[in-house]
Formats: structure tokens, sequence, C-alpha cells
């Protein structure tokens, strides 16, 4: 039976290419009253679509091969706009975050999260207007650096490579930034 007592069966697709994560979080919602069904690309998801409808989805933001979160929240907001869509990433950005939202996501979640986050995010569907609005000036130059980086990696698809020479940097450059700043 789900977590708010109703008998209704809640069915989550989970879009991770992390196998060991997928599975761990699946447990986790599953031991909460979820069905849960698996994919570890939006073309795994396309197929799954087809035979199920999700009410929630949880979506990795970097995925391999040549899908990405993005795309997949935009797939799965097309195919139900009141699916209520979690994004998950370690690599957080006020780009990504915003592009997630207008796709048709609810919220966005760096990662590390857990299923408590998670199910609290599909709660939490409409804004606050009571949010803590902090002074833009006060934030870092490492920190406008780094959102910028995040913004140029969305918007080629995370390949490094390419990102880099649109920054104007060296791809090894671009990779050791990344490595220092990885959410774990």
């Amino acid at each position: 039976m789900p977590a708010d007592g109703s008998d209704e069966i809640r069915l989550l697709i989970i879009i991770e290419d992390d196998e060991a994560f997928a599975r761990t979080l699946s447990r986790s919602f599953e031991r909460r009253g979820y069905q849960v069904i698996h994919a570890h690309s939006q073309e795994e998801a396309a197929a799954l679509l087809k035979t199920h409808t999700p009410g929630y989805a949880v979506v990795d933001l970097k995925l391999k091969g040549t899908s990405s979160g993005l795309s997949c929240v935009q797939m799965l907001h097309h195919h139900d706009p009141d699916m209520l869509i979690v994004v998950l990433t370690g690599f957080a950005s006020i780009g990504t975050a915003v592009e997630a939202i207008k796709l048709g996501a609810c919220q966005y979640l760096a990662k590390p999260s857990n299923t408590d986050d998670i199910e609290a995010a599909f709660g939490h569907v409409a804004g606050n207007a009571d949010a803590d609005v902090t002074d833009r000036a006060t934030t870092s130059i490492k920190t406008l650096e780094w959102e910028r980086i995040h913004a140029m990696l969305a918007e080629t698809d995370f390949n490094i490579s390419e990102a880099a020479r649109r920054l104007g940097m060296h791809r090894r450059t671009l990779a050791r930034k990344l490595e220092k700043q990885r959410v774990k």
C-alpha cells in the first residue's frame, strides 16, 4: 500500500544509467508503495511509455550515450503533462535547472539526494513566494564561472571537448575543473 494510505498504485519511472544507484532507488521507492520501472536511456524510456503510464519520474541529467536528461524530461512531459518529474544531477547549475523546469520538471535536485528528498520534491510542485531572495552581488567569480561552464555543458549535450572549445579553454583544463567540483 502506498505511503499516503491510499490503495492507488503509484507508477514511477527511473531514467538512470548507473545500475547500482537505480537499483537502490527502485528498492527504496518500492518499500514506499511505488511500482517502479527503470530505463537506462531515453530510447528505453520511450519503449516503456508505450505500455506504461507513470505518474512520477526521476531522471538523471547526464546519461551516457546520445540522450540527455533534458530531452528525457521533454519527452516525458509531452507524453503526460501531469507527470511529476524530478531531475537529479551531480552537475547542478542554474542554467540546467531553469531548462529542466521549462521542459516540464517539477523539481531539480543535486546529488546526493535520497528517497525522502525526491518524494518531498514530488509533493512540492507549487513555487514558494516566501523563499529567500539573495543578493546576486554576493555571488563569487568562481560560482559565476561554474554556472557558465555548466550552461555550456548542457548546451553541448555534455560534450566536454565541444564545451571547452566554446569556452575558449583547453579540454584538459575543463576536465580538471569538472573533477575538482564534482558533487559526490
